[in-house]
């Protein structure tokens, strides 16, 4: 498993890094796939998000955003972690979740 680190302080940065990322484990477009986000919630708070890039062929990647840790987990096609990049500047948690609905 890969393990970086990343400067992301604003939301539309981490998404794009997210997309980014994700598209590169499959050597696709990042522009050219939706990705879904979705709040992962602990005895109803918000502890995460969850981001899916749906491309071709039924694939689906999927990365998890932990915002105690303030750590990204990515996981390839097969449900396999690949990679794991700490955030060392991330955007505020309420604003992601807000963004997310």
């Amino acid at each position: 498993m890969l393990k970086c680190s990343a400067s992301l302080p604003t939301v539309d940065d981490l998404v794009r890094y997210i997309a980014d990322t994700l598209s590169q484990l499959e050597m696709l477009k990042s522009d050219q796939f939706k990705l879904a986000r979705r709040v992962i919630r602990r005895g109803g708070r918000p502890c995460g998000l969850y981001f899916a890039l749906h491309g071709p062929r039924s694939l689906c990647l999927s990365a998890v955003w932990e915002t105690a840790g303030n750590v990204i987990y990515f996981y390839g096609s097969c449900g396999r972690r690949v990679q794991c990049t700490t955030l060392l500047a991330a955007p505020p948690v309420q604003l992601a979740v807000d963004m997310a609905g």
